[in-house]
């Protein structure tokens, strides 16, 4: 769904091991790297989209996850005027997010690419808390270090400790 001002309604998913490692993806024949993310259908919570998505692209359900936190506001970035689909009726010129952190409670080896008909992911890693901020694409940056840095706060650390 993209809004009167052309930025399509989004969920971005960080999901983490518990040990400050946390899940990055490589998208389909590139070297690009990225959180798992995608639009909220007309009608779909972004609970809903969070987890219809959480299947799609990685292959987890419900149960292979506990929500830690989401972000309190919408965060948005611009998709670069040359990447834009200049055919798409309404023109999305970039994403709105609710941010999701994901504490991964199941097993990481049920993580699978073969959930849809077009995975968007071929490998995966853990990685450094931070380290996802300089290897996502330049345009998200600025999207990821608030998400990372709102998920960092010491009320954060404080509700995983005690298990919220």
């Amino acid at each position: 769904m993209v809004d009167k001002d052309g930025f399509r309604s989004n969920i971005g998913i960080v999901i983490s091991d518990g040990k400050g490692k946390v899940f990055l993806a490589k998208r389909v024949g590139q070297q690009s790297w990225q959180f798992p993310q995608g639009g909220i259908d007309k009608g779909e919570s972004v609970e809903q989209a969070l987890y219809r998505e959480l299947y799609e692209e990685v292959g987890l359900e419900s149960s292979d996850v506990k929500i830690i936190q989401r972000t309190k506001r919408w965060l948005q970035y611009r998709i670069p005027e040359a990447m834009q689909r200049k055919h798409s009726k309404p023109l999305c010129i970039g994403q709105k997010q609710k941010w999701f952190f994901l504490q991964m409670i199941g097993d990481p080896a049920k993580v699978r690419f073969d959930t849809s008909g077009t995975p968007e992911f071929d490998d995966w890693e853990w990685v450094n808390y931070w380290y996802p901020i300089n290897a996502v694409i330049s345009f998200k940056r600025n999207v990821y270090r608030n998400a990372l840095q709102e998920f960092s706060q010491p009320n954060m650390r404080f509700q995983q400790l005690r298990g919220a």
